[in-house]
């Protein structure tokens, strides 16, 4: 993992590491895949990191619950439900796992609840059901305590946000855009706003579960 420390001299870590010395890292004599922080798609230095390496880097989204226009996103929900089930029922087929849905969940709904909410980040879903299994201990998991756990997890992200940065998450929630590397800092790096890919590039939502708060 790459710290955001700056060096002695005041030059960003990612910077230095990247693009400063992006030569060096193009010299060794091997297959290798850099994963570097996103922080840089936003830095001044962008054009010279692309240039560097001589490729754009590629970047790994979130799985689309929505569209940009609100709607739901049909196949990144299905993705989704699909990947929940597959941890469920391992051993089936996947159509299958989905005829299981009412053994795990009270509802099919509660499950789509599941997904959306998670917008698609998948370590927060899987994480959000080992949260609700805590809470539930049994099976089917049902929707009340699904509720307990978005509220938790509501309660505790708003937490953590300062007065400015709702100002900003606000101006996201509207323009779908997240402008800045400082802006990227506060908002993407702490998972308040999730970044998605279509035929039309890349776009910015707030997290679902920053919205039950009812203050964008």
């Amino acid at each position: 993992r790459v710290e955001i420390v700056p060096k002695s001299w005041g030059r960003p870590q990612p910077e230095y590491l990247f693009v400063d010395r992006g030569e060096q890292l193009r010299q060794l004599n091997c297959h290798v895949i850099y994963t570097m922080p996103l922080g840089l798609r936003f830095s001044n230095d962008y054009l010279r990191l692309t240039n560097r390496f001589g490729v754009e880097p590629k970047v790994l989204p979130m799985v689309p619950v929505t569209q940009r226009n609100g709607k739901e996103c049909e196949e990144g929900m299905a993705k989704l439900r699909a990947m929940v089930m597959a941890r469920a029922f391992p051993k089936l087929a996947p159509a299958q796992r989905l005829q299981g849905i009412a053994e795990v969940f009270d509802a099919p709904e509660t499950l789509d609840r599941l997904c959306s909410i998670s917008g698609g980040h998948l370590r927060q879903l899987l994480s959000m059901i080992r949260d609700w299994i805590m809470v539930e201990g049994k099976l089917p998991l049902l929707r009340t305590g699904l509720d307990q756990v978005i509220r938790s997890r509501c309660n505790r992200i708003r937490l953590a946000i300062e007065k400015e940065d709702w100002e900003l998450l606000r101006q996201v929630h509207h323009s779908q855009e997240v402008i800045g590397e400082e802006s990227y800092q506060v908002l993407v790096r702490s998972l308040f706003v999730y970044e998605y890919y279509d035929t039309q590039g890349s776009w910015f939502t707030v997290n679902p579960i920053l919205l039950e708060t009812g203050k964008l």
